[in-house]
């Protein structure tokens, strides 16, 4: 028993549940356990195995229960909060939907979205993170120019605020988007779709009783659609039902949540979307999100391992989603042509969504059309053979030491500040990562070339416009010694064939791949099928009305001006190449279509490399960093993953250093806070160590060291 005078003091925790404070009689030396326990009512048979302590004024869980009070650092003016660490988050889906999840805000964001994508079984949870929901202000202003806003906690004398730690991402939108029970999931608004109305930062947990109709959900239940197409989770029914309904999406969102999509007008804007990652090294709620708030999941790392249409019915829904959601929001912006393709791609999916209405296995599961009704044994013996022969098929063995070469006629141009030289036509020859250039295949076979370009780590981007013929591809190539701005050079092909063959040389060559890889058939074949799509259609276009088409479901607002009264027609001639295709099929080509995207999983940062007052762009891939003209977007400079030996930051002055293996790069980050950009660069080179032989069990732990900011 502890008496007073015995080095003793007065611990206040509020117990949530009841909204009862108690005043214990404490010693330092007091293990957080002990304490816990002496909170609890031995006469009242509640279960209280999911509570824990939570320190308001530190913003911090007091989990380890084994640790003393001192060694927390609780003294007694502290105020603590005795609270369930399961609480109910509303999460909206890449689709646009929203999900109240009950989820563990004591537990890292790394966790947590893990525990939500196994519910939600969705594979490879570690490719997705949440984010914290946008208004159009957070775009106007960089991160390091907005108000630097703090944490709000309920104390016992009214609210106080709390700083964020330095060595996280301190973005805090107060705003009506972060708030659950505001805006687009008010009940006025959404009709089923209801919030409990809690303050936005409350730290008091709502009943259930206190807002009927409120859908608290647990892990298994099912979804209740309104007029508008969206849903709300309700707790009643199998676990089933929640799958069938993220494997289908309706065709469009509601118009309130639609309208509140932020859409970037501009590079500087596109930068300033990634401002609202959340750190995956601490709990969410140590991140200023309360009960009832919402968070967007979504998919962070464009990197998809294994993608299989038998096991990822809800994953690739939810990616069809993303992709659809970027284009049609103008966070990419691909050519008319490629448009098109996707806006005939998406009639598709909703085509045969509408033939099968939703269900587990309604149109889905391709797996048994795309093997030709071969077994699972079977097609894992055809890949094992194609893995084992090559992408020749055996056909030649005879062989085997030949180093593949494509050689044909192209046209190159260099381009220079003032002159309006057109392209020139060469012999080309490619061999060993390198483009040789002769005047003619005879020289080729006698003399030195008279240009090379060495291709390993160059920038590919495609110039593409089939009505016009233009088969065109820029290259962006670093300079032998690797320091300085990347030069600039376009090859021009005679035809789409030809495009095809060297486009994918090019990308696997910028990648350090031979043709002798064996992806290098299959990107071929990728680049033709894609072309094929954006083909002007030969074949009859479906019966259906224009009027019942709506363009501004298919087509984003720039778009939209530029088509015109048109856009539902050329929207239906497209679609005359992909009516063919399955549901499941036409979701995979579009989530093909989309990778396939100049900027494609490019996530940009503004950023001031240190001495330099002038803002430039970073860029950050799967593979590799990229130093980006802030207005043209042009490659400055590219550095490769594998080239880099460290990354630290400086999280007193919020300044990043990446030693690589010539040089070392000091930069400031401008549009958010330099975690996100550490995260982002650890979190890639994280996903570049999985493969098929140990994919088995996540490494968290190789997770947050390299993403944790700490050694």
């Amino acid at each position: 028993m502890i008496h007073v005078g015995e080095n003793t003091w007065n611990l206040r925790i509020l117990i949530t549940d009841l909204q009862v404070e108690k005043t214990l009689r404490v010693k330092g030396d007091q293990h957080i356990g002990g304490v816990m326990l002496n909170l609890v009512d031995p006469e009242m048979p509640k279960d209280w195995s999911d509570h824990a302590l939570w320190w308001p004024a530190k913003n911090v869980w007091l989990t380890r229960t084994r640790s003393t009070l001192d060694q927390a650092g609780v003294q007694s003016d502290s105020f603590l909060h005795f609270t369930p660490m399961h609480k109910t988050l509303r999460v909206q889906m890449p689709d646009l939907r929203y999900l109240d999840y009950r989820i563990n805000f004591s537990a890292k964001t790394f966790g947590a979205v893990v525990s939500l994508c196994k519910d939600l079984e969705i594979r490879y949870p570690e490719e997705l993170s949440f984010c914290k929901p946008l208004e159009p202000e957070h775009l106007k202003k960089n991160f390091s120019n907005l108000p630097q806003r703090k944490i709000p906690v309920a104390e016992a004398n009214g609210i106080a605020y709390v700083q964020p730690a330095l060595d996280t991402n301190s973005f805090v939108p107060i705003t009506r988007a972060y708030n659950g029970s505001n805006g687009s999931l008010d009940r006025s608004h959404n009709g089923n779709l209801l919030c409990a109305p809690a303050s936005p930062y409350a730290t008091t947990p709502r009943r259930a009783a206190t807002a009927p109709g409120t859908p608290i959900s647990s892990p298994t239940g099912t979804w209740k659609h309104n007029s508008t197409g969206y849903a709300s989770y309700d707790s009643n029914s199998s676990f089933g039902d929640l799958q069938e309904n993220l494997a289908m999406s309706p065709r469009s969102p509601s118009p309130d949540v639609r309208a509140r999509l932020v859409r970037p007008k501009s590079r500087v804007e596109k930068a300033r979307l990634n401002v609202g990652w959340l750190d995956s090294s601490l709990s969410i709620m140590e991140q200023g999100v309360r009960e009832y708030d919402t968070l967007c999941l979504r998919f962070k790392y464009f990197t998809f391992f294994d993608l299989n249409p038998k096991y990822d019915q809800v994953r690739i829904n939810q990616l069809y989603e993303q992709a659809k959601w970027s284009i049609l929001n103008e966070e990419l912006e691909p050519t008319e042509e490629e448009t098109l393709m996707f806006a005939a791609l998406q009639f598709q999916v909703n085509h045969q969504t509408d033939l099968h209405p939703p269900g587990i296995d309604s149109g889905i599961d391709t797996s048994s059309q795309e093997t030709g009704g071969e077994d699972d044994i079977d097609s894992a013996l055809n890949e094992l053979q194609i893995t084992l022969e090559g992408p020749g098929g055996g056909k030649d063995q005879g062989n085997i030491t030949r180093i593949p070469e494509l050689s044909d006629y192209l046209k190159f141009l260099k381009p220079q500040r003032f002159t309006l030289k057109g392209y020139k036509r060469y012999f080309f020859t490619y061999r060993d990562l390198h483009l040789h250039l002769y005047k003619s295949q005879d020289e080729s076979r006698r003399g030195a070339p008279t240009i090379s370009i060495n291709l390993k780590g160059c920038e590919v981007t495609p110039d593409v416009n089939l009505a016009q013929g233009k088969f065109a591809i820029r290259l962006e190539v670093p300079p032998e010694g690797r320091n300085g701005p990347n030069n600039e050079v376009w090859v021009r092909c005679e035809n789409e064939e030809q495009y095809a063959k060297w486009m994918a040389a090019c990308r696997l060559a910028a990648k350090g791949r031979s043709l002798a890889d064996s992806s290098y058939d299959s990107e071929v074949s990728s680049i033709r099928s894609l072309l094929q799509m954006q083909k002007p259609a030969q074949g009859a276009t479906l019966a259906v009305n224009p009027r019942s088409v709506e363009p501004m479901d298919y087509l984003s607002p720039k778009m939209m001006r530029k088509l015109s009264s048109k856009a539902v027609q050329r929207i239906l001639e497209a679609h005359a190449n992909v009516r063919q295709l399955s549901l499941m099929e036409a979701k995979m080509k579009y989530i093909q279509a989309w990778q396939s995207l100049p900027d494609f999983g490019v996530t940009l940062f503004i950023i001031k490399f240190d001495g330099h007052k002038k803002e430039e762009l970073l860029g950050v891939a799967n593979n590799r960093i990229m130093r980006m003209d802030l207005n043209s977007g042009d490659h400055i400079k590219t550095w490769r993953y594998n080239t880099m030996k460290a990354w630290n930051v400086n999280w007193g002055i919020k300044c990043m250093m990446i030693q690589l293996q010539d040089e070392n790069i000091v930069f400031s980050v401008q549009s958010a806070d330099c975690k996100v950009v550490h995260e982002f660069i650890g979190g890639y080179i994280f996903m570049s160590m999985r493969s098929k032989e140990n994919n088995q069990t996540l490494n968290e732990e190789m997770f947050h060291k390299l993403t944790g900011g700490w050694s």
